[in-house]
């Protein structure tokens, strides 16, 4: 028999945490995201546990081809040294692609020089960035605003298109740079709160009703969001917007195949 070739797109949610307390007290997980697209996989955002989540999950690190920091806080780093190191056998195994902003391997640079030669290459992500891993295109179309250099990321398979808004605060002009039948996004807060530049409950609606995606999907939790059981607030928004919202949940599998459906 011939080799089955995956056309699946899923995108398992390794952690749905997103702020320090939720983090540090491991109220929820904080793994980051592993992307299997047509048989390329990709992490997103290595936190803390990822390593370990990916493990419970059946995971292999030896199939990814790439590694993708959207920015260099810990929530998203913190297993980005020995997920290369998984990913490359310890560096006996130069392969993969590391995406990455510049400042996360310049100042206080959070990927170890040592590592710098273990994946096939490295390519900064930038303002305005295309990119391309085994037939699967990503782009990075503005820098956010975020205490560090910080994307957000549009996706785009042979079969799918989805976007993932990452950390930022709100401005008018997301909802246009993040058009896409799937839509996901870091969503920390309840409201806006100055000084902290994470998107809100209510920049998520806003968001929403401006793309106007197939579907959406909540993750990187804060406290009062967690507290506030999110599967509630995300069939609300669901109720008011029309279009479907979940909650992503921790080992939450999603199948982009859940868009094609009338």
């Amino acid at each position: 028999m011939g080799i089955v070739e995956d056309l699946s797109d899923t995108i398992t949610f390794l952690g749905t945490a997103g702020a320090r307390f939720v983090v540090t007290k491991q109220f929820l997980a904080s793994g980051g995201a592993w992307l299997n697209l047509g048989g390329t996989q990709i992490l997103l955002d290595p936190g803390p546990g990822c390593l370990v989540q990916a493990v419970k999950r059946k995971l292999d690190a030896l199939k990814l081809k790439a590694i993708i920091l959207s920015h260099k806080h810990l929530d998203h780093s913190g297993d980005i040294n020995i997920m290369i190191e998984a990913m490359t056998e310890g560096g006996r195994r130069r392969r993969g692609v590391l995406f990455a902003p510049s400042d996360a391997l310049n100042k206080d640079a959070v990927i170890f020089p040592y590592l710098r030669n273990f994946p096939q290459n490295i390519e900064i992500l930038s303002e305005g960035g295309s990119y391309s891993v085994d037939g699967v295109t990503f782009e990075t179309p503005v820098r956010h605003k975020h205490p560090v250099e910080t994307y957000g990321m549009v996706f785009k398979t042979p079969r799918h298109t989805f976007s993932w808004i990452t950390d930022t605060k709100y401005f008018p002009e997301l909802a246009d740079y993040y058009r896409a039948e799937l839509l996901v996004m870091n969503v920390v807060l309840m409201e806006p709160r100055e000084p902290v530049d994470h998107l809100s409950l209510v920049d998520a609606a806003r968001i929403i009703k401006d793309v106007k995606p197939k579907a959406a999907i909540l993750t990187h939790f804060g406290m009062s969001i967690w507290r506030s059981k999110p599967w509630e607030l995300a069939q609300k928004m669901s109720d008011e917007a029309g279009i479907k919202v979940i909650a992503a949940r921790d080992g939450m599998k999603f199948d982009l195949a859940k868009l094609d459906d009338p």
